[in-house]
């Protein structure tokens, strides 16, 4: 039969067993506090972290010297002269049509002034009757003059017949100035070039009543010389500096497709238009076989000079607000530092800097929204330096 020593668990290892199990049950807490600590350090580290902002940096470019620049441009005659009838009567007859090469006083027209002859008749015959006269008044006082010695004529006599032929030859001056008047205007019934060119318009036509003298309505011809074409174009004034007087230009003309045209900068306005901000700039262009016309659309490209080679920037990293035009840079703690530029020439998705920056600052691509002076960001990539960017040649282009 059991004894009760066999059959009763001893205190000593009960005792043992709940020791063991508060140990590991103040294990079991221990590590989830720690876990969770941790946990929680972790978060707050990554809520830290996400609350920098990451940036993309470049350093400034350099754009080449030899950028250019496009505008649209007239094409113009060299000389052009609108031709006016000097006389008014009807056109007798024309001798050129448009499209004709004329020579420097070649006939043109023939204008017929029946009154203007009729008034130079009358002024002949009015100085044939002035010569007459003074021819008389002559004869008359040297009559005088002999018997002046005889005490048969007094000098009050002579002298009024010195003063009546002065006069007399005065009217005979006055009508030879007037017939010599009338006469050159005679000359202008014959309507010549007045130099080598080509017969652009043509306004008038047989019978039709000519008013001489007026300069007003449409001119009778117009005559051009195109052997040398004038190009008009309107240049932005930021691109004035960049554009001296004899630099060389290319043109294009769309009925010329792949075919440039060499013309030169020739002569500048020297002043702003307050409505447009350009500046009017003159170009010349030899045009020997007459492939050019006055008047034709052309698109001018335009080689711009610098003597400092300026820094560039995308347009994009431009900040423009109440504090003026900035550009957020990164410092070499990786801070904000907005620094204020100013622009010296925009082209498009590249902007010029004048002043404000260096080669070695790093600017934001991008700005983000909020950001402010010394606020801490983080480099995209991670690296502390940014390469610099590499401009390729751009063209500008001006409408």
């Amino acid at each position: 039969m059991p004894t009760d020593q066999n059959t009763s668990v001893s205190p000593r290892k009960i005792r043992l067993a709940g020791t063991i199990g508060v140990g590991v049950l103040a294990a079991v807490v221990v590590t989830g506090i720690i876990s969770r600590s941790n946990g929680d350090a972790k978060l707050r580290e990554w809520t830290d972290a996400q609350a920098v902002p990451t940036v993309a940096v470049a350093l400034p470019g350099t754009k080449p010297l030899n950028a250019s620049l496009d505008l649209p441009g007239r094409l113009e005659a060299y000389s052009r002269a609108p031709i006016f009838a000097r006389v008014s009567g009807y056109l007798k007859s024309w001798n050129v049509d448009i499209g004709a090469s004329v020579k420097a006083g070649q006939l043109l027209a023939e204008i017929d002034a029946p009154d203007l002859d009729q008034q130079l008749m009358q002024a002949k015959a009015d100085l044939l009757n002035a010569q007459a006269a003074a021819k008389l008044s002559a004869a008359t006082l040297a009559r005088r003059k002999t018997l002046l010695a005889q005490n048969f004529v007094s000098q009050q006599e002579i002298d009024e017949r010195s003063a009546d032929l002065a006069s007399k030859e005065a009217q005979v001056n006055a009508q030879q100035a007037n017939v010599a008047r009338l006469e050159a205007l005679a000359s202008y019934k014959n309507v010549t070039a007045p130099f080598d060119g080509v017969v652009t318009e043509r306004n008038t036509d047989v019978g039709a009543l000519i008013n001489g003298g007026t300069g007003s309505g449409a001119a009778m011809f117009v005559v051009s010389d195109v052997k040398k074409l004038r190009l008009y174009v309107n240049v932005p004034q930021n691109y004035l500096p960049g554009i001296k007087i004899g630099a060389k230009a290319s043109v294009t003309v769309p009925e010329y497709a792949g075919r440039t045209f060499p013309a030169t900068v020739e002569a500048s306005a020297q002043s702003v238009d307050i409505a447009s901000g350009t500046t009017r700039m003159q170009l010349a262009i030899e045009n020997p076989n007459n492939e050019l016309r006055p008047g034709a659309y052309a698109s001018v490209k335009l080689a711009l000079t610098s003597d400092v080679q300026p820094l560039s920037i995308p347009a994009s990293a431009l900040i423009f607000n109440n504090s003026g035009l900035r550009v957020a840079t990164v410092t070499a703690g990786d801070k904000i530092l907005f620094k204020p530029v100013t622009i010296s020439r925009d082209l498009g998705r590249e902007i010029e800097i004048a002043s404000g920056l260096s080669p070695d600052d790093r600017i934001i691509i991008t700005p983000l929204d909020g950001i402010n002076d010394g606020d801490q960001v983080r480099i995209a990539g991670g690296g502390k330096d940014a390469s610099p960017r590499t401009s390729s040649n751009s063209t500008t282009k001006t409408e």
